[in-house]
């Protein structure tokens, strides 16, 4: 688990506020839920012989022996949310989002904490795969707005219960053959969770399965149709993708729709987005029968794929530079009345020179310095340097708050250093 501190915060908070502002363009609405649930939804959702349930999840037991556990994922709490809220009666379509921290005891490495956070969306009540196309037109709309650039689309179908059956058993039987050849927690897989041998990132595996079944080859007529729609919609949009039949989630839920954003940069681990449609996630759950879409971005890969465009912090629009008891007391109420009209305002707290103070004001960027001593207070007028390009003039005293706010909101003060 790490720390974020500023010098980076402001890379995730930039990320964070593209986030609301392209989801919401597109009528998604923010939910926020606890980050702890009791353990039996993620049994429930997840599937009992994921990875996550039977290794990862940050489970406990509270002073009345429930069983709860430390949210390894968004999808399973928002549904459940929507379920005890019954938020379908409000709108047949739900579009939400939500942002925030995950738990799971997994190996650290690059990318990848036991503490780490997705930014996600869901969209429930439409089963058409024009919403699909829709959710990743707008994934993508988001890559280009955070100028994430190195990014590619893959898209898989993962069938339907009418379908997948029968590919699972074909595959099983292609397994089976293999067994030898594959790693322990594959040979573990192959009959609790056999898709999942295909997402195997150990060498040996990948080899082994290089011409395993493709579940595209087994859709029914019904995934087949819609999977060929989502591609007609992709195109129509002008959204570059491959599809990628090797392609499957760690979750049991998932059918029909699967996606990734893909990168080249950051070694095995290279999706920096995912997701698909859960079509009886809801109604397993003990909700309505709907269908439902979404996907989920990992904050601390988005971050790693910014790399050096890291967001530097705002500088100050002003810096109030005083020099004795009277003048410091009279900069600590104008920065006051400054921040209140909106304006960045700093000062130093500790009587230093006024050399030190220019040199405080110069290393924070400050855009102005404001110069106040005794000869200023006893004239009336202040002195205004202008960072940028060295000049100084003298200003008024009198209705200094606002002379200052209308001189820093007009000017290039608003930038960051």
């Amino acid at each position: 688990m790490n720390d974020i501190l500023p010098g980076e915060v402001e890379t995730w908070q930039f990320l964070e506020s593209e986030a609301h502002r392209i989801f919401q363009l597109y009528g998604f609405a923010e939910v926020r839920v606890p980050v702890v649930e009791k353990t039996e939804l993620f049994c429930r959702s997840i599937g009992e012989t994921t990875d996550i349930v039977e290794k990862e999840m940050y489970t406990f037991s509270d002073r009345s022996d429930n069983s709860l556990t430390l949210r390894p994922e968004g999808t399973a709490p928002v549904m459940r949310a929507f379920i005890e809220h019954k938020l379908h009666t409000l709108d047949p379509l739900s579009r939400l989002y939500y942002m925030g921290p995950m738990f799971r005891y997994e190996r650290p490495q690059k990318g990848r904490y036991r503490q780490f956070h997705q930014i996600g969306v869901e969209a429930i009540g439409v089963d058409d795969p024009m919403m699909d196309a829709q959710i990743l037109a707008m994934l993508d709309h988001y890559f280009e707005a955070v100028d994430i650039r190195n990014v590619e689309l893959h898209i898989n179908s993962l069938g339907c219960k009418q379908c997948r059956p029968r590919y699972r058993e074909t595959l099983t039987g292609y397994l089976e053959s293999r067994l030898r050849s594959l790693c322990a927690d594959c040979q573990r897989r192959y009959l609790t969770n056999p898709l999942r041998v295909l997402d195997c990132k150990v060498p040996a595996c990948q080899e082994a399965t290089v011409d395993a079944p493709s579940v595209l080859d087994l859709l029914c007529d019904d995934c087949d149709t819609h999977f060929r729609q989502l591609q007609a919609h992709l195109h129509k949009l002008g959204i570059v993708f491959t599809i990628n039949a090797r392609m499957v989630r760690g979750l049991d839920y998932y059918t029909k729709t699967t996606f990734e954003m893909v990168t080249n940069q950051l070694g095995s681990q290279n999706a920096v987005a995912a997701g698909g449609r859960y079509d009886g996630l809801i109604q397993d759950l003990g909700g309505p029968a709907l269908p439902g879409i979404g996907f989920a971005m990992g904050v601390e890969r988005l971050v790693l794929m910014k790399g050096d465009q890291r967001i530097a912090p705002p500088r100050p629009q002003v810096f109030l530079a005083a020099l004795g008891d009277a003048a410091t007391d009279e900069a600590f109420a104008l920065m006051t009345r400054l921040q209140r009209l909106g304006l960045r305002a700093e000062m130093a707290f500790a009587g230093k020179s006024l050399k030190a103070q220019m040199r405080r004001a110069g290393k924070l960027g400050a855009r102005f310095v404001l110069i106040l001593g005794d000869e200023e207070l006893a004239s009336g007028q202040a002195q205004l340097r202008d960072m940028d390009d060295g000049s100084q003039t003298p200003i008024a005293l009198e209705g200094i708050g606002q002379a200052l706010a209308a001189r820093c909101l007009a000017g290039p003060a608003t930038g960051s250093r």
